[in-house]
């Protein structure tokens, strides 16, 4: 084999460091605005507000007269259905009764507005009384407990009425 005497050459690459340095620098940059971007899915302008939850027709609601009232309607908060009292002011009454099924859910509970009525009355099986709180400004949720209805129930009636000063 004839030798040429072609040897390559080994230069220092100049060109490969810089590159190399550049790259190094970069990434960190790289990596902030990676992380940047990520954040953005966890702030508060990203969420999107939570579904308004889908109204039923689980139990039939009646006014004081017995005509069906619609102004109360009910909602599914895991296994509670839950009756929406928020327009419920001053002194009222409405009837619960069974709907299409004919069976009670295994939990009812009341959402209500802390100031605008001040004691609950539930009339079923037993006779429970739901103070409302006066503080706060978001709707809360009374549950009835267990006993106060049952499968045999035959309607069961609400009554509010107002919040009372406190006595001085």
């Amino acid at each position: 084999m004839l030798h040429s005497g072609y040897r390559p050459v080994h230069r220092p690459s100049h060109h490969n460091a810089r590159s190399s340095a550049r790259l190094r620098s970069g990434v960190p940059a790289i990596a902030l605005c990676l992380l940047a971007l990520t954040a953005c899915a966890y702030m508060p302008w990203s969420k999107k507000p939570p579904a308004a939850p889908e109204v039923v027709h689980e139990l039939v609601v009646s006014g004081k007269d017995g005509a069906p009232s619609q102004g109360f309607p009910q909602y599914w908060k895991r296994n509670t259905l839950v009756v929406d009292l928020q327009s419920a002011s001053g002194s009222g009454s409405i009837t619960l009764k069974p709907g299409e099924s004919g069976k009670w859910p295994i939990r009812v509970a009341f959402r209500v507005v802390p100031g605008s009525i001040g004691l609950l009355e539930v009339q079923a099986d037993q006779r429970m009384l739901l103070p409302v709180t006066r503080e706060g400004t978001k709707p809360v949720d009374l549950e009835l407990v267990p006993g106060v209805y049952t499968a045999k129930t035959q309607q069961i009636t609400v009554r509010w009425e107002p919040a009372r000063a406190p006595a001085s």
